[in-house]
């Protein structure tokens, strides 16, 4: 069964340097149930339907399929919150591939890095720009940001 093993942190935007180029991505969810995620991706010229089970630690079962983008744009009109939108910037940190993301509408003032291990006890160098953990806090899952967007949060300003 694929397997997802990620590490989430909060961005001190600060400290934040990019050299690459983003990529645009725009998802909404099919589901609101909290054991489950059916999640609709676009990603520039490319659309993934990927469903999510429920998690234990930092791991969970993931499964991703590629779809035609003219579905995926159909499939997010079907979703039942409005779509989570950022900017996601691949980089390179000490081996590992980081995925620092700038979220924009509802969510703007978010900035999120995710990285995917081989294990749930594999060693990490953080990023200088990595900032406080929060993989175990579900206010930072995407499926969360759609239903309770950051702008709605009372705390956002300490974040």
């Amino acid at each position: 069964m694929p397997l997802e093993i990620e590490r989430k942190f909060l961005v001190i935007k600060e400290k934040m340097t990019i050299g690459v180029r983003g990529e645009y991505l725009c998802q909404g969810y099919l589901t609101d149930d909290p054991a489950r995620t059916v999640r609709i991706r676009i990603a520039g010229e490319h659309a993934f339907l990927t469903i999510k089970g429920p998690g234990s630690g930092i791991s969970r079962s993931e499964f991703e399929y590629p779809i035609p983008v003219s579905e995926g744009r159909e499939m997010l009109k079907m979703a039942i919150f409005p779509p989570v939108e950022k900017t996601r910037y691949k980089i390179q940190h000490e081996g590992l591939l980081w995925e620092l993301d700038i979220f924009h509408g509802n969510n703007e003032g978010l900035l999120l890095a995710e990285v995917e291990l081989q294990s749930e006890d594999q060693k990490i160098t953080l990023p200088p720009w990595a900032g406080r953990e929060v993989s175990g806090d579900p206010r930072y899952f995407n499926s969360y940001l759609a239903k309770f967007p950051f702008d709605t949060w009372p705390e956002n300003k300490l974040v």
